[in-house]
């Protein structure tokens, strides 16, 4: 499998960064904390006018594409503090916004769950705050 380039903005990075630093890292959260990490020094960190405009960052509102089950859903990655499930905000200290950050359309998001792995695919990006010039959000 090739390894997907991620890319993340010099302040999403300093933001993420500086979240993982203040959570208490015991359980599973330290196991996620792990995983995020892991994701974030494998990528790219650019200027926010240089990302990707086709790449999830933080606040990006997507399209994804259940592999399974063909279902479509609309998802906003966020931070922790302004997560809703029932508004289909996903944080990413979350197995699934992990999974997110850096993603391009055409991506396939991957992570476990109890009943086994879930796949979907990135259809597209509804909204990216750099794209948009929203650079402070």
């Amino acid at each position: 499998m090739q390894e997907r380039t991620i890319y993340i903005t010099e302040v999403d990075l300093e933001r993420v960064e500086r979240l993982v630093e203040a959570t208490d890292k015991r359980g599973k959260l330290g196991e996620h904390l792990d995983r995020l990490m892991d994701e974030l020094d494998r990528c790219q960190v650019v200027g926010p006018e240089e990302v990707p405009a086709d790449a999830i960052t933080m606040n990006s509102k997507v399209l994804l594409k259940d592999l399974a089950t063909g279902k479509e859903a609309e998802w906003t990655l966020v931070f922790p503090g302004k997560a809703d499930i029932t508004q289909n905000r996903i944080s990413i200290l979350a197995p699934a916004g992990i999974a997110m950050i850096g993603l391009r359309v055409g991506d396939v998001v991957t992570w476990p769950t109890q009943d086994g792995e879930k796949r979907l695919r990135v259809e597209a990006i509804l909204y990216q705050p750099e794209a948009a010039g929203d650079f402070h959000l």
